[in-house]
């Protein structure tokens, strides 16, 4: 319909960052493997946050809520923005997103990468480029409303205006649930390999073993990855796609596990929260995987003083175990605080 934003497709196409001749398998080599690396990304967050608003389509309760929030606004903008409207039909194409949209992240050691640094980077893009990726996601010429050198900063326009009003007063709380995500992969990754690490990732995605990372399940097509940077970077909304920079750049962008569940989250057990308390309750809940005391302060929503007060007194119940990972202490249910939050017989302590 004319003027209107595209109808919700039937299967969700965002995971796909190019055609499916590119997309069936990756081999990775020894290099690549030992430097593969967790980032957060304020861009691909926001990239994730625009196909939502775009699609109309989510996955738990609290994206329904921020999308019926959000979209209306969005929606009127793109009434009376053919242009952008144009080119976003464009470069958010069912089955490619265009290559200047969805850069491979950076993954620092050093500080937290910047929204303002990526979008000068995105701003940079030549025009000539840009209009070559859009030809390309949208498989053929593009319409005359897409002529013109400001393609790349009017799409990092809409990015800001996204990211300001609708995700900035919250990232603090998405970032801490991004990290945990991450620290939670890495840590399956030290216990099961690649295989644990990856299990649940995005759909059709999984490792077969020896250097070999299956990224389409009905494609047989084979890339090679030789000494390359490869970056997975979770994002809050259920939205995923790879990208690359060919041809030492790939990545993975994939749906945090568990993200904003705070409005989807199964209610405590009456039981369970008369014996702990509520407080105390939705903390041991809350550690369905290994997390930090700042991972437990995004999740629950309860203060960094009140966290630690409460596994304090979960760890002398024996109830959570802590670790170190790294520059982390992880938090984590032992057997006898698992059986108590599912509802399990307490396990016989040893004579």
């Amino acid at each position: 319909m004319p003027g209107s934003l595209r109808a919700v497709p039937a299967v969700d196409y965002s995971f796909a960052g190019r055609r499916n001749q590119d997309m069936g398998w990756w081999r990775l080599d020894a290099d690549t493997i030992a430097g593969a690396r967790f980032a957060v990304s304020p861009l691909a967050e926001t990239v994730a946050a625009l196909q939502t608003l775009y699609w109309g389509r989510t996955a738990h309760p609290a994206e329904r809520a921020w999308l019926a929030r959000h979209r209306p606004p969005f929606s009127r903008e793109l009434a009376h923005d053919a242009r952008t409207r144009a080119l976003l039909d464009a470069a958010l194409a069912p089955d490619w997103n265009a290559t200047f949209l969805t850069p491979v992240p950076e993954a620092r050691t050093t500080g937290p990468v910047r929204f303002g640094e990526e979008m000068e980077a995105l701003r940079a893009a030549s025009p000539e480029a840009v209009r070559a990726d859009l030809r390309e996601a949208n498989g053929g010429p593009l319409p005359s409303l897409l002529d013109g050198d400001d393609l790349a900063g009017r799409t990092a326009d809409l990015l800001e205006r996204i990211w300001h009003g609708a995700l900035r007063p919250d990232w603090q709380r998405r970032r801490h649930l991004i990290e945990a995500d991450a620290v939670a992969r890495t840590s399956a990754m030290v216990r099961g390999g690649w295989r644990a690490a990856l299990e649940g990732m995005r759909p059709g995605m999984s490792w077969m073993g020896r250097g070999r990372l299956r990224i389409r399940t009905d494609d047989p097509a084979r890339r090679e990855l030789r000494s390359c940077a490869l970056v997975f970077t979770p994002v809050t909304f259920s939205r995923t796609w790879v990208c690359w920079r060919a041809p030492d750049r790939y990545g993975v962008v994939y749906p945090a596990s568990g993200p904003l569940a705070e409005n989807g989250r199964a209610p405590r057990p009456d039981a369970l929260a008369a014996l702990l308390g509520p407080a105390r309750a939705e903390v041991l809940r809350s550690l369905d995987a290994p997390a930090s005391t700042t991972h437990l302060v995004a999740r629950t929503g309860q203060g960094l003083g009140s966290v630690g007060g409460h596994l304090k007194v979960l760890r002398e119940a024996n109830l959570v175990a802590r670790r170190r990972s790294g520059r982390s202490v992880l938090y984590s249910r032992t057997a006898l605080g698992e059986s108590l939050v599912q509802g399990g017989a307490v396990p016989r302590a040893p004579r």
